[in-house]
Order: structure tokens, then C-alpha cells, then sequence
């Protein structure tokens, strides 16, 4: 029994782009921001919560840490989770009702 033999092209074409490739981090995000405005806004929310929550950690009172860590964690996820959405309803206005009639 003998395998059977695979040929392997390769494509000569060049007119393939490799914009995607040779982005940076910075572009990247920059892109990304201006194709959904609700990842900034998301990002920087969950940023705000984060750092509020540990700026509050020294005065949170008599209350237990795994509680003052888990109510900032929930805050954090509802913020991504209300941009996510507002974002997403954006995208749905803009492409059912914002559209001109033919």
C-alpha cells in the first residue's frame, strides 16, 4: 500500500494585501475604534470601574474583600456588557432604519 501523493501549490499571485499583517497594536485599536465607537467606550469603562474600585479599597468599610471584589467585577462586566449592546443596536439602526429607500 503506498499513501497517496499530495501536490502542494503555491500562489504566484501578488495583488494579495497584507495591510492586516504589517498593522501595529496602536493602528490596529485606532481601526477598530473607528469601526465600533463602543470598544473604546467599553474598554475605557471597564478601565474607570476598575481603578475607582481599588482607589475605594481602603475605605470599603467593615465590608469582606471577596465581596467589594466581587460587586466591582460585576459592575465592570454589566459596563462591557451595556456598551456591547448599545453598539450593537447602533449597528442595527444604521442598518434597517438610517438606510435611504431606493
Amino acid at each position: 500500500w503506498e499513501p497517496p501523493l499530495l501536490e502542494v501549490t503555491m500562489s504566484t499571485s501578488t495583488d494579495v494585501s497584507l495591510s492586516s499583517c504589517d498593522e501595529d497594536q496602536g493602528s490596529k485599536l485606532i481601526r477598530k475604534a473607528r469601526e465600533a465607537p463602543s470598544v473604546p467606550l467599553g474598554m475605557a469603562g471597564f478601565a474607570a470601574i476598575v481603578g475607582y474600585g481599588l482607589y475605594r479599597l481602603k475605605s470599603r468599610g467593615n465590608t469582606k474583600m471577596s465581596v467589594h471584589l466581587t460587586h466591582m467585577r460585576v459592575a465592570a462586566q454589566g459596563w462591557v456588557v451595556g456598551a456591547m449592546t448599545l453598539g450593537v443596536g447602533y449597528s442595527i439602526y444604521k442598518e434597517f432604519w438610517a438606510k435611504p429607500k431606493p
